[in-house]
């Protein structure tokens, strides 16, 4: 059996029932040629054995693994696009492949595809993705990631060498399927779905599920939709600061893309910051800027709200608006971590923290365009003045804008400054992952088949990841 000794399926999903999913079959691709597979996210799941054929046979071609859910299982969900309400959703191009328990925390995760072929749920669609897409995904992951934002982690690329016709880029282009490896699947608009039909049973079935397999500790809460929803909340706020504290801006925070267990995934017209800016939008068509930079709390805390509507179908409102109300102070908490932790400084108190933070959102405003985020970040790490004074951004720290700053981080202690020995740090400017960089990388490939700039930037990006130190368990 190619698989090593920590490998342990544990398929749970399908136990739900028919009204959760839909068996699927994969689509039989041209070609499988491998582009990309993680083998470091391998080894937590056992699957780091196998050889490029072994592995291109199960996530190219989808031979079931040992164990495995077999057949796949296209989920079915609804959920508000742009806060307009869609019941015609599902898993139109992927589904759920495997589950397995995770090496050293025996947490339960799943290998979930994008890109596999047509489902009952494709709504017309080819249910392919384009290779650009894929190469898109793999760099999301693997930067957030390193910046300590928890994530879906991009386990495998194989580009399947069919010619896609697109509208809102150029056509025709490579294809791909990609697999991601995640804590679960389960969206808010899993519960939206059930709610739509009224079907409280289905809500608490799906309740019981979740909090069985992701949140055990919750099995002896009195009210066990409530508490899941606290839960929820307080893994959305850390989510949702961790992308405030990496410039990261998702693009499409519809209720279909927000998952129970606090992970962010499906990465489609993402993008980094350039500098700070709150109006910053991500998706092309967000012509109101519903999910800029700075409305992402505001979008995630609405979500919350359409899962507590369906909540409210199996117990009170109270104990549910008691749970949003948690939402705020949450946030501003893991915010204040988040940041501190990019800073590289050890906390002093909510009062001093949060004048911290404010002054580092106010420092980078101050310098707009000319200060990028993330030199912000690696100039001040470990809250070195004296690093920071002595790079290429020093002329611009020394204005008189900064100055509130500089007075407020002087007096932080430095969180394992060690970090600071990496070779990383004596470089001049820190690895990014901006739109012109992936564009420029895309073209490699698009115009030559030249995958080594793909490589070399995941390569650098593990290098920054290393230095960090901020990966979340």
């Amino acid at each position: 059996m190619p698989v090593s000794p920590a490998y342990r399926a544990d398929p749970q999903f399908p136990a739900l029932g028919g009204e959760f999913a839909d068996p699927v079959a994969a689509a039989e691709f041209p070609q499988t040629i491998l582009r990309y597979r993680n083998d470091r996210a391998a080894a937590t799941v056992g699957l780091d054995t196998l050889t490029d054929e072994e592995w291109v046979a199960h996530f190219g071609r989808f031979a079931p693994l040992p164990g495995a859910i077999d057949p796949p299982l296209a989920q079915r969900y609804h959920g508000h696009q742009f806060r307009a309400y869609n019941p015609d959703l599902g898993d139109g191009r992927g589904f759920t492949f495997a589950q397995l328990r995770e090496a050293g925390t025996d947490r339960l995760l799943e290998l979930g595809t994008k890109g596999s072929g047509q489902t009952p749920w494709s709504r017309g669609g080819d249910g392919r993705l384009t290779l650009k897409g894929g190469v898109r995904e793999v760099l999301a992951t693997a930067m957030l990631e390193a910046l300590g934002v928890p994530t879906s982690r991009s386990f495998s690329l194989v580009e399947t060498g069919e010619a896609l016709t697109r509208g809102d880029e150029p056509s025709p282009t490579r294809s791909s399927v990609l697999v991601r490896l995640s804590h679960s699947h389960i969206r808010f608009g899993s519960f939206q779905r059930h709610a739509f039909f009224q079907a409280g049973d289905r809500i608490t079935a799906l309740v019981d599920h979740v909090i069985a397999h992701y949140y055990p500790e919750l099995a002896g809460a009195n009210d066990r939709p409530a508490a899941l929803l606290a839960a929820v909340c307080d893994r959305a706020a850390r989510l949702t600061a961790c992308w405030m504290a990496a410039g990261f801006v998702h693009g499409v925070l519809n209720t279909d893309n927000m998952n129970i267990t606090g992970e962010s995934f499906d990465y489609g017209p993402y993008r980094f910051l350039p500098h700070s800016d709150p109006n910053f939008t991500a998706a092309y068509f967000d012509h109101a800027g519903l999910y800029s930079f700075g409305r992402q709390p505001e979008a995630v805390f609405w979500n919350l709200q359409q899962l507590a509507g369906c909540l409210s179908l199996v117990t009170g409102s109270d104990p549910l608006v008691e749970a949003l109300n948690a939402f705020g102070p949450a946030y501003r908490r893991e915010l204040m971590a988040a940041m501190l932790a990019r800073l590289g400084v050890q906390p002093r108190g909510d009062e001093e923290d949060a004048g911290l933070v404010q002054a580092s959102f106010r420092a980078m405003a101050e310098g707009g365009p000319r200060l990028r985020w993330e030199p912000f970040f690696f100039d001040w790490f470990c809250g070195r003045e004296e690093r920071a004074l002595a790079g290429p951004r020093a002329e611009l720290y020394a204005e008189g804008e900064f100055a509130e700053f500089r007075e407020r981080i002087a007096g932080y202690e430095a969180l394992r400054p060690e970090r600071l020995a990496h070779p990383y740090f004596a470089r001049p400017e820190p690895e990014e992952l901006l739109y012109d960089q992936i564009e420029a990388l895309w073209a490699f490939i698009a115009d030559a088949d030249d995958w080594s700039v793909f490589h070399a930037k995941l390569a650098q990006i593990e290098v920054a990841r290393q230095a960090w130190g901020l990966t979340p368990a």
